[in-house]
């Protein structure tokens, strides 16, 4: 097993990373909320058929009530609406401020279900427990909880830290291809902004068998860099925004196709070739660069456009909440491996789009 620790004072919790872990949770939570006497686990309609009876299962032999609260799978459930339900689920099976809530799913649920941990009674704990490749290596890590907006995504919510973050690598074998590589994205945006040792690691991977093989390493070299940024950073307001490289560009992708046509790690590996190709241009970035990027996104059936005009992108980026007044602040590379903050006058985002 591999335990992180993210040191934030009062809000601080461990990541623990193993295979097999589910069943140990139950036993992990009363340990952990001695006082809670109820546990609500949030999942969606993926995820819930394949895990949700044996974490159930465990928890109840630690003695707690449990009560299952599911969801339409995707993001489209990630919104208001269903928040509120959820909310009504909550306050319907009793709940009260000494139990807890469990997201057992992807970023949908984690950010969904921790955002109703975070509302109900103003905060009753809650504890992650990541499905998806990108739950586990990002999401799940930090305690940004939200749900989207028509405005937008991620545009209602808050920073509420979960109590512990139980990994159990295992549940990556019933992932489609396609949510694999969805999740991978991620991995490569923390090898591009952090980690050119980790980037190369995930370009040398003979094949997605080599990568399972060594997921669990990836998994905590991830954690671990964002564990290391959000002890520093943990509200946003510097340093943690190189964890956005690819975003902007990314989430203006997702909304523009209503969230129907890419995946969350689909957008950001636009974003992250795209913006890349053009710093390079700009002589911003290291010659070879982009070119690197693209290798290893092609080499896991990422894509590298989005075939969207560019007025139709700005105008969803203005709306992104890493716009402040006239400017916004890009994440971009110097080269693989060294991110940087870039803040940008609004007037001149065109230039950075191509």
């Amino acid at each position: 097993m591999k335990k992180i620790h993210v040191a934030l004072g009062a809000h601080a919790c461990d990541i623990e990373i193993a295979a097999g872990l589910l069943p140990q949770v139950g036993s992990k939570v009363a340990a952990l909320l001695p006082k809670a006497r109820k546990a609500a686990i949030i999942s969606d309609t993926n995820v819930a058929p394949l895990y949700a009876a044996k974490l159930q299962a465990s928890l109840e032999e630690a003695g707690l009530v449990v009560h299952k609260v599911v969801i339409e799978a995707g993001e489209q459930s990630k919104n208001m609406q269903v928040l509120s339900d959820v909310l009504e689920q909550l306050a319907a099976a009793g709940l009260t401020r000494t139990d807890v809530v469990l997201t057992l799913g992807g970023g949908v649920v984690g950010d969904l279900g921790g955002f109703a941990a975070a509302s109900f009674m103003r905060g009753i704990a809650f504890v992650q427990i990541p499905t998806s490749l990108l739950a586990q290596i990002d999401s799940s890590v930090g305690g940004k909880v939200a749900v989207d907006l028509k405005a937008g995504k991620n545009l209602a919510g808050a920073f509420y830290q979960p109590k512990a973050v139980f990994i159990d690598t295992d549940l990556l074998a019933t992932l489609s291809t396609r949510f694999l590589h969805d999740g991978l994205a991620e991995a490569i945006k923390y090898g591009c902004i952090k980690d050119a040792a980790l980037f190369e690691k995930i370009a040398g991977y003979a094949d997605d068998a080599a990568l399972l093989a060594d997921i669990d390493s990836v998994v905590a070299t991830c954690c671990a860099i964002k564990a290391r940024i959000v002890e520093q950073d943990e509200f946003d307001t510097g340093l943690r925004m190189l964890l956005n490289f690819g975003h902007t560009l990314g989430h203006a992708v997702e909304q523009h196709f209503g969230y129907s046509c890419f995946t969350h790690g689909e957008g950001v590996a636009i974003g992250m070739y795209q913006l890349t190709k053009r710093t390079e241009e700009l002589g911003m970035t290291a010659k070879g660069s982009a070119e690197r990027i693209k290798s290893v996104l092609e080499k896991y059936n990422l894509p590298l456009t989005a075939g969207v005009e560019k007025a139709q992108l700005l105008d969803t980026m203005a709306r992104d909440k890493k716009k402040n007044g006239n400017s916004i602040t890009l994440i971009i590379l110097q080269q693989i491996g060294e991110g940087v903050l870039q803040k940008v006058d609004w007037q001149e985002v065109p230039r950075y789009l191509g």
